[in-house]
Formats: C-alpha cells, structure tokens, sequence
C-alpha cells in the first residue's frame, strides 16, 4: 500500500466508525464515485448523530455482514440536516439526494419516511491496512469518538 499525502486531522475534530452496508454495495459504490453521500435517519425526537458529525471529521469505514474490519476511511466534505418532516418530505428529501446516495430499493425503503434525516458527503477516501476495533455492545451503525485509537482493538 501507499503511504499518501493524506488529510491532516485538526483539533477539535471527532473521527467517526461508519457501518456500510455490504448488501447494498456502499463501499464499492464509494470507491467507484457511483455515490458521493451516506444518509442516516432518526423516526425519534432529533436529529441522527445530534448533528455532532461535522464537516473535516474522518470516518472510517466497516462493511455491516463482513469481517468487521476497518478497511478505508474518508473525510466529511459537506453535512445537510433536515428538519422535522412528514413521510412525503422525508422521501422527497431522499429524492433530493437520489444521484449522490446510489440507494437500493431496500436501503430507500429504510430512510424513506424518517421525521429526521442527514446526508454526509465523503470525499479523499484512502485503503487502510486493515484492522480490528472493539465492538463492545455497541450496536449504533455510527459511532464518534475523538480518536479512532480509543476503540481500536
């Protein structure tokens, strides 16, 4: 592997352990600039991620029905939040990001209809040589910390 001239994190910055989703071939689609964006969505009281995820943060991206090994990590270019939407907001909102998200039908029907949803553009993505982390009994398809060292195993 190459050591490139990646980003260099700032203070203040927090590092983000993304779940992909394998069936659906996000990582692939990242890779290929098939998608540009990742969407999380919340059907509670508030925003997905509390709107802490920022753009310059890292995240490191794990493949969901795979190894469980971290494998690429990218940097957070752009963050859009919703407010809080109907069901026909929430799909028009996803139908906003249609090209960028490259969703499946499954995937589609999964975010479709959150009161609240956010999408994450992700740029300068690198292969890692790949490593473990501690699960623990986390079961959030997005973890933050302030260092990805914190939770590597």
């Amino acid at each position: 592997m190459t050591v490139s001239k990646w980003y260099q994190k700032r203070e203040g910055q927090a590092e983000h352990l993304v779940y992909l989703n394998k069936e659906g071939k996000e990582l692939e689609k990242l890779l290929t600039h098939e998608k540009t964006m990742i969407i999380r969505g919340a059907a509670g009281k508030k925003l997905p991620l509390g709107g802490r995820a920022k753009v310059g943060d890292v995240a490191y991206f794990v493949e969901t029905g795979g190894n469980l090994l971290i494998t690429h990590r990218g940097v957070i270019t752009q963050v859009i939040e919703s407010e809080k939407m109907t069901k026909e907001e929430s799909a028009a909102f996803i139908q906003q990001f249609e090209k960028e998200l490259n969703l499946s039908k499954k995937q589609h029907d999964r975010w479709a209809g959150k009161k609240y949803l956010a999408v994450f553009e992700i740029d300068l993505i690198e292969e890692l040589e790949p490593f473990a982390y501690n699960r623990g009994k986390n079961m959030d398809d997005w973890v933050i910390t302030d260092s990805i060292e914190e939770i590597k195993a």
